[in-house]
């Protein structure tokens, strides 16, 4: 089972419908919590393909008490990316309220109540902005009307603001509390009466605002997976198949169970070949007392193992083959023009090949999953991105009915994609149902990366071709990477559509002739989606590549960038593209592909980095630029050779256009995160297999980028914007390592085409 991510399967959307509704006494006992009086709105948000296939379908609540307290649903998970704060403060704006009043609930996975709740992608604030506004509007026109009529004025005559209705001509005042019960009684408007604000007016979207958890996370009392603690609660820790496939012969458990604590060994089946994205990897679970006495059974274990088909896996040696395909015809992917007729007219070719490795997410917590078995039904407390995929995925494991189950999401402690895979409930659901009490799945620091579901390594070769006036006329992308689909297709061989739309096929540059081709590669470990995506790969190539022909050419990158951009214009690469061009799930006349966007953000950078001056000695400036989750990114990273010649990051600029950033300070602290995420992409971070496991064990071998490594200053430059929102949590990552690595070449003369580099 996939679920129908936006990156990979690219749905095609009708507009959304937004359905406000009074709830009957039924729909508040469903709603638990949030059940017991006062005004309460849900909204329906309803997206579904051209076939009526329902693709996104989430609700969202609002409850207003008869004391004031606003409370919000909030039903998408909060991984440090703010959504819990971002969704609600739309609604609060629309409304009106005050937001020292608003409270935040956060939604248990719910497929009836609140539809697709998949926290992935980049696209919760994109497709959630106007249905949240217009929640809060009617929110705000209920509460009008029911002042209006109290008072016997105008409804235009009354105005909303911080949590009460107030009338101007009279001075009199009404909170939002007092009016609850009888705007319970209206009659709802059709949307089309419910007038929306202006941006203008707005207090909280587009300003600084900071996150409702912020204070949880410096005192330490917010909840992450693993800090959910239940009566009679034993503790798990799983001794996994070492390679992907391997399958128990036999086992010894007599020297785990006499360790002080071990209550249990259970034996999990696993999927074998191919994994499965949501299905657990065979292995033999530890039940103990506690962490400790898990732990130490664990290592105590006695397990024979067949290693499969995968056993002789060497991901280098792969990775030789896949660079040696790119020399070879391809499965061409997108073309215009007649690339060999550029290439045999060619006064100079520059042939590159491009290679980068398998990296793994690293979320500083592990994976976590609480499972309780009682009275027939499954609950479940995790860390998880997709609650309703896990719930799926637990119920076809277990055989427990979907009505059965409850996932409660905690904070995640970090992300980036891992944490949408149910794997890891699903182990936990399995035990605690075996056991019949309380089971927590603790994962380690060695598990999370022997066992991650891995960005895929990747080759890719590129020939540029230029004329006798040093002018581009050829690009020929070749890429190669194991796809994300072969996780559950063992036959899947060539990257999707949606894989090859993140930064290569929607290449953006008016170069005459151009042809894209894809090479067989075969999955032998976990591949998955890791923040960006194939962007990260895509965009390194692409944007060394053209730093390197604007040398070629005699340019300054900047100018060259700007210059093959050409005129602005809306790209839809149509007759070109040999599949589906998905354009992140979105259609391109609501989210069009603009090259104006790209060129003001080069701008933008360009001013406020100060490109271009003159710089001291043992300093060079490297620039990038990419667009990806509908958001165009420019960057330009410093690089500055110290006394004792080491290599520093002073500083790092970007420039974006994310369209309504609807909370300027989470805009920022994303693209902060994904600066740092981005060098350690670049400089740090590799997973190796050999015999088909992995090398590296912990944070030794596989290194996230250290404080004196990082940058030292990050400046996000956000342009100003009324379009559509778009995603901010990926797109700081991919213009990262190129901009770094072509700074480098600024630097040393040293050009870069393999990933990670170290800074020397």
């Amino acid at each position: 089972m996939i679920p129908k991510f936006p990156f990979l399967t690219f749905p095609k959307k009708d507009p959304s419908t937004t359905r406000i509704y009074q709830p009957s006494r039924r729909d508040f006992l469903k709603l638990g919590a949030l059940a017991g009086g006062g005004l309460m709105l849900g909204v329906t948000f309803q997206c579904s393909t051209k076939d009526g296939d329902a693709v996104f379908t989430p609700n969202a609540y609002l409850r207003i008490d008869p004391d004031g307290t606003v409370t919000i649903i909030a039903h998408r998970s909060e991984m440090g990316q703010g959504i819990r704060t971002s969704l609600p403060m739309i609604v609060a704006d629309e409304l009106g309220a005050d937001w020292s009043q608003v409270k935040i609930v956060q939604a248990v996975g719910d497929e009836d109540t609140y539809g697709n709740q998949n926290t992935d992608g980049s696209f919760s604030v994109r497709m959630f902005y106007e249905p949240m506004r217009q929640a809060g509007a009617t929110a705000r026109y209920l509460l009008t009307q029911a002042a209006a009529k109290e008072w016997g004025v105008e409804a235009s005559e009354c105005v909303a603001e911080n949590g009460r209705i107030n009338h101007a001509g009279s001075g009199r005042s009404l909170g939002f509390g007092e009016l609850a019960s009888k705007a319970q009684s209206l009659e709802l408007p059709e949307p089309s009466q419910v007038p929306l604000k202006d941006f203008s007016t707005y207090k909280l979207v587009g300003k600084d605002t900071p996150i409702i958890d912020l204070k949880d996370f410096v005192t330490g009392k917010a909840v992450f997976g693993a800090d959910v603690d239940l009566p009679g609660m034993k503790i798990a820790v799983i001794a996994r198949s070492p390679v992907v496939g391997a399958k128990i012969v036999s086992y010894k458990d007599e020297k785990a169970l006499a360790v002080p604590g071990v209550r249990q060994v259970i034996k999990i089946s696993g999927s074998g070949i191919p994994p499965g994205l949501n299905k657990p990897l065979e292995g033999l679970a530890v039940i103990a007392d506690h962490t400790w006495a898990a732990m130490q059974g664990r290592k105590a274990l006695e397990i024979e193992w067949d290693m499969g088909p995968n056993a002789d896996y060497d991901s280098r040696q792969q990775l030789e083959e896949m660079k040696a395909s790119t020399q070879k015809d391809g499965m061409v992917r997108r073309e215009r023009g007649d690339f060999q007729s550029a290439l045999s007219q060619a006064s100079r070719v520059i042939d590159r090949v491009y290679e980068a490795p398998f990296y793994a997410h690293a979320t500083i917590e592990p994976p976590a999953a609480i499972a309780r078995w009682e009275g027939g039904k499954l609950e479940i407390w995790a860390p998880t991105q997709h609650p309703q995929w896990a719930k799926e995925s637990v119920a076809e494991a277990t055989g427990v009915a979907l009505a059965d189950i409850t996932v409660r999401v905690t904070l995640l402690g970090g992300a980036f994609g891992r944490k949408s895979k149910p794997d890891f409930l699903v182990e936990a659901a399995l035990l605690a149902k075996e056991m019949g009490m309380p089971i927590r799945v603790q994962w380690t620091r060695e598990d999370d990366l022997h066992h991650d579901f891995f960005h895929s390594h990747s080759a890719q070769r590129i020939r540029a071709t230029l004329d006798a006036n040093r002018r581009l006329t050829g690009w020929n992308h070749h890429t190669v990477f194991p796809a994300i689909g072969a996780t559950s297709n063992a036959e899947e061989l060539h990257p999707s559509d949606g894989e090859l739309g993140l930064g290569c096929i929607d290449y953006p540059f008016q170069v005459p002739h151009i042809r894209i081709e894809t090479h067989e590669s075969k999955a032998h470990t976990r591949i998955g989606w890791m923040r960006s995506v194939s962007n990260i790969h895509h965009a390194f190539a692409i944007c060394t590549m053209m730093d390197e022909v604007a040398e070629a050419c005699g340019k300054d990158p900047v100018a060259f960038n700007l210059e093959m951009l050409a005129d602005d214009e809306k790209l839809t690469f149509e007759g070109e593209i040999k599949g589906d061009f998905g354009n992140y799930g979105e259609p391109l006349e609501d989210f069009p592909w603009e090259t104006a966007r790209l060129k003001g953000v080069i701008r933008r950078v360009v001013e406020e980095s100060g490109w271009g001056k003159s710089l001291p000695t043992g300093t060079a400036m490297g620039f990038a630029v990419h667009k990806s989750f509908l958001t165009y990114v420019a960057c330009v990273v410093e690089l500055r050779r110290t006394s004792d010649g080491k290599i520093t990051i002073p500083v790092v600029h970007y420039a974006v256009d994310c369209g309504i950033a609807v909370n300027t300070d989470r805009v920022r602290s994303q693209f902060e995160g994904g600066a740092i995420f981005g060098t350690s992409i670049a400089n740090t971070s590799a997973i190796t297999l050999k015999n088909g496991q992995v090398e590296q064990n912990n944070f030794d071998g596989y290194q996230l980028v250290r404080m004196p490594e990082s940058p030292q200053k990050i400046h996000v430059h956000i342009i100003e914007s009324s379009r559509k929102p778009t995603g901010v949590g990926e797109p700081p990552v991919p213009p990262l390592a190129p901009a770094l690595a072509n700074a480098y070449y600024k630097l040393t003369g040293k050009r870069v085409y393999q990933l990670p580099f170290r800074l020397a």
